[in-house]
């Protein structure tokens, strides 16, 4: 059993070339005129300038969320790591392809090598990465692999384009005349990227590179007082229940978007920052950790938009983390769910910036029904 679990090795894969904010309709398209209203409100507040779709212009699908996390896991493969080394592959994701099979092993399968092997997978929203990640860290931590792969992927690009809520926005124009789609749905599809990142974990250090060694993995949930906040594959009734797609008759499953991704705003709003402020200082309290320590810190934003939210609720509880601390790629990567908190780890890795001894702080916030994620690292 070891005593330790290090990050020896990362691997990023985005689909095609980064897609500037003024291209973005020509692969996802509009629903109606009143959507590039929409989209310059978004973006105004959000602060992304590309972002990364698995299509073409056409609408043609040019890779798979699996394709994408085992060009990843490729990536991380060397002399020393062969697929038929692999004893863990733990797999996170917001977007499956499918119900069943699971999206772990359509990876696995994507893979075409190596030997038959442990496959987990998480299906969820944001945190889905953290909970493949502290699945990993802790089979290691057993012995029961020496090289574990966590890896996160997403084609949201699926979810977001026009043509699925054509339907709707029909109903919408001819019952309300209402030319424009619900604020909930539409705002989401001016935010979502695709791509895929995966880490190499492992009970030593690497010996040519900085690794980076996980101190702890908090997760915590807080459905049990939260209502639904950001939903797929259902849709809410009059008294704010989420009933699931099995519960509509066929035809309202288009009529309704019911698989459209949709976030109600205000809750998201009132919520999202707070709930991460509570469990933060639990964690403090649990761990003996100062938040202003850190040397980097790493928050999954959606939305620019909430930085400044989240420096705020940080002073609240006395924790000042100056703004040359925080690295955030949302502005050059888009919000990819699962796989924001390690695309930036590589991304910081790549950037030579840090050095040994570097404490980093992710956070990950999922609002799906408000749950979080925190961790800590050590640069070796």
């Amino acid at each position: 059993m070891s005593n330790s679990v290090y990050i020896n090795r990362f691997s990023a894969f985005f689909p095609n070339q980064p897609i500037e904010n003024d291209e973005m309709e020509q692969y996802i398209g509009l629903v109606n005129e009143k959507s590039l209203l929409a989209k310059r409100l978004v973006l105004g507040k959000n602060g992304i300038k590309r972002r990364y779709y698995a299509l073409d212009k056409s609408g043609r699908v040019t890779h798979t969320n699996a394709v994408m996390a085992a060009n990843a896991v490729r990536g991380l493969l060397a002399e020393d790591l062969t697929l038929d080394k692999i004893d863990l592959l733990s797999c996170g994701t917001a977007s499956p392809e499918q119900v069943v099979p699971s999206h772990g092993v359509m990876v696995h399968g994507e893979l075409q090598g190596g030997k038959h092997t442990e496959v987990v997978s998480f299906a969820g929203s944001c945190c889905t990465g953290m909970q493949a990640l502290k699945y990993a860290c802790y089979s290691t931590l057993a012995g029961d692999a020496a090289n574990a792969v966590c890896v996160a992927s997403e084609r949201l690009s699926a979810w977001m384009v026009a043509r699925y809520f054509e339907k709707e926005a029909e109903l919408i124009s001819r019952l309300n005349d209402k030319p424009i789609l619900a604020f909930e749905k539409e705002f989401l599809r001016w935010m979502l990227s695709d791509g895929s990142v995966a880490l190499l974990l492992q009970a030593k250090p690497s010996v040519n590179t900085y690794s980076y060694r996980i101190e702890w993995i908090e997760l915590t949930s807080f459905a049990n007082e939260m209502e639904t906040c950001m939903y797929a594959g259902g849709d809410k009734n009059e008294k704010g229940e989420l009933l699931g797609w099995t519960q509509f008759p066929e035809q309202e499953w288009l009529r309704r978007s019911l698989f459209s991704v949709k976030q109600d705003t205000k809750i998201l709003d009132n919520h999202i920052v707070k709930l991460g402020g509570r469990f933060l200082q639990e964690i403090v309290e649990k761990r003996h950790f100062d938040p202003s320590s850190v040397d980097w810190f790493m928050p999954h934003l959606s939305s620019m938009y909430f930085e400044k939210k989240i420096r705020d609720e940080l002073k609240v509880y006395g924790y000042d983390i100056p703004g040359e601390k925080w690295f955030v790629n949302l502005p050059e990567t888009g919000n990819v769910a699962s796989v924001s908190a390690f695309a930036m780890l590589e991304g910081l890795n790549r950037s030579g910036r840090v050095k040994k001894g570097d404490k980093i702080l992710l956070m990950v916030p999922e609002s799906a029904r408000f749950s979080y994620a925190y961790a800590l690292l050590t640069v070796c």
